[in-house]
């Protein structure tokens, strides 16, 4: 390899030292070619492609902008990270919205082909090994506050706050990795029981599932979309579907079957028992487990987990020991604690998205654009969730970092870039007073071996 002196090489300071490690990892994988050869905006080009434009506005979602107006002040003035990311350049933030408005249905098709190939590829969910564990697919609703011109915008349920405008993220996560299998934008309006089927039909699509994948994939849905209907659908698709009851009334009285309510030792406001009526609206043998919870007000708020599963499987994915399916009370816990653990799985990487990635705060006023933004981040979360996995070999403690902390502190690291004469970037400078560069420098070092570049500590 040609080596060239200090004085040919440019350096150039950056606040995302670290990110332009992840960069130059990236361009080694060429992940994107897919989007850039696939997805076609009609639009003309001028000076930046379409695609060009687009993925400008994907390396600021990565940098922290929670904003598109952001990439003026962030990413044009960092020419070191748009050369580790292998930028021509950077457009204007106008430009870039302009690009994004002028995308089409057919435009959001190609993304989502695009994301079939890219996940196909990448995805530890995809390469998933059915003979040796259960997967798991999370699926819920979270509202998206959006101004009331903006397509879609319609009245709705948007964390209890009255009268607000908005629309909905229907999301599908593949909770053992954290990834992200589906984001799909609707109306502020539609609730997950009308379109439960079609987004596990789009991850069955992006999975690639098979019956007898299927057949070894738990189902868990929020109350929202649990209808007898759906539940219905699911284990007549072949699903372990594990979730809870959708009407209100149905929960109540099934409440009154149970015989023996047993008091949960880690939460002592909560008792779940066995509900004793037969289910027979379902066209395959479940299990009902009723719980409630002890409101302020001296009421009881109930719900009704309806799971396919075995108390076998149950404890088997809660990692407790097999004989405890002879203890009546260890499996009516185990029942409502695997429903609880959606909460370190898909409502943790919903907030991931919100406060690590500002999806609330990039709001496009034509529906496919705002739908095109959310493909670009569901690619941004995915690539620092397949991040962690390539650090924590390295540095296993990368493993307990949530999105936020990642991009906030582990790829904030402040720093410099040296590239040479052709442009390739040779060595990264990592701010030598930073206590997470110093932590994680052997893993930045081993992110980018392959590529001859060094990562180094320095001052800056």
């Amino acid at each position: 390899m040609e080596e060239f002196t200090a004085s040919e090489r440019k350096s150039c300071s950056t606040a995302h030292a670290s990110l332009a490690a992840l960069g130059v990892k990236l361009c080694e994988l060429d992940l994107l070619a897919p989007i850039r050869e696939g997805v076609k905006v009609p639009q003309k080009c001028v000076k930046y492609t379409p695609f060009e434009k687009m993925y400008d506005c994907f390396i600021a979602i990565l940098a922290g902008a929670h904003g598109i107006v952001e990439i003026n002040a962030g990413l044009r003035a960092d020419p070191a990270l748009l050369l580790a990311f292998g930028g021509p350049g950077c457009a204007e933030q106008s430009v870039v919205q302009d690009t994004l408005d002028a995308c089409t249905p057919e435009t959001v098709a190609q993304m989502e082909a695009a994301l079939d190939q890219i996940l196909g590829t990448h995805s530890q969910a995809a390469r998933h090994d059915y003979t040796q564990a259960l997967q798991v697919l999370d699926v819920d609703f979270s509202g998206l506050h959006c101004g009331k011109q903006a397509e879609g915008a319609t009245k709705g349920f948007f964390d209890g706050a009255k009268n607000r405008r908005g629309r909905q993220l229907g999301r599908v996560l593949a909770t053992t990795y954290d990834e992200i299998v589906i984001d799909q934008l609707y109306p502020g309006n539609c609730q997950l029981v009308s379109v439960l089927p079609e987004l596990v039909e789009a991850a069955e699509k992006r999975l690639q599932l098979t019956p007898e994948q299927i057949a070894r994939t738990i189902l868990r849905v929020d109350a929202g979309g649990g209808s007898i209907e759906n539940i219905n659908w699911a284990l007549g698709r072949g699903y372990l579907y594990h979730g809870k009851d959708y009407v209100g009334r149905r929960v109540k009285k099934l409440a009154q079957s149970v015989t023996l309510w047993v008091t949960d030792p880690k939460r002592p406001e909560r008792e779940v028992g066995f509900v004793e009526e037969q289910a027979t609206e379902y066209v395959r043998p479940v299990v009902r487990v009723a719980v409630r919870c002890r409101k302020p007000n001296g009421q009881w708020a109930m719900g009704i987990v309806i799971s396919a599963l075995t108390p076998e499987i149950v404890l088997s994915q809660l990692g407790l020991p097999a004989p405890l399916k002879d203890d009546p009370e260890a499996v009516l816990l185990a029942y409502a604690n695997l429903y609880d653990d959606r909460g370190g799985g898909l409502e943790t990487s919903l907030k991931g998205s919100k406060s690590g990635l500002g999806i609330t705060h990039r709001n496009k006023k034509r529906f496919c654009a705002q739908q095109v933004l959310l493909q670009w981040a569901l690619l941004a979360q995915n690539v620092l969730v397949w991040a962690r996995e390539w650090l924590k070999p390295v540095v296993p403690k990368v493993a307990k970092l949530g999105v936020k902390r990642m991009v906030r502190d582990l790829f904030g690291i402040r720093g410099t870039v040296e590239s040479e004469p052709s442009g390739r970037v040779c060595r990264i400078w990592l701010n030598e007073d930073s206590p997470v560069a110093r932590c994680y420098l052997p893993a930045f070092q081993k992110l980018v071996a392959t590529r001859h570049v060094c990562v180094l500590l320095g001052a800056t």
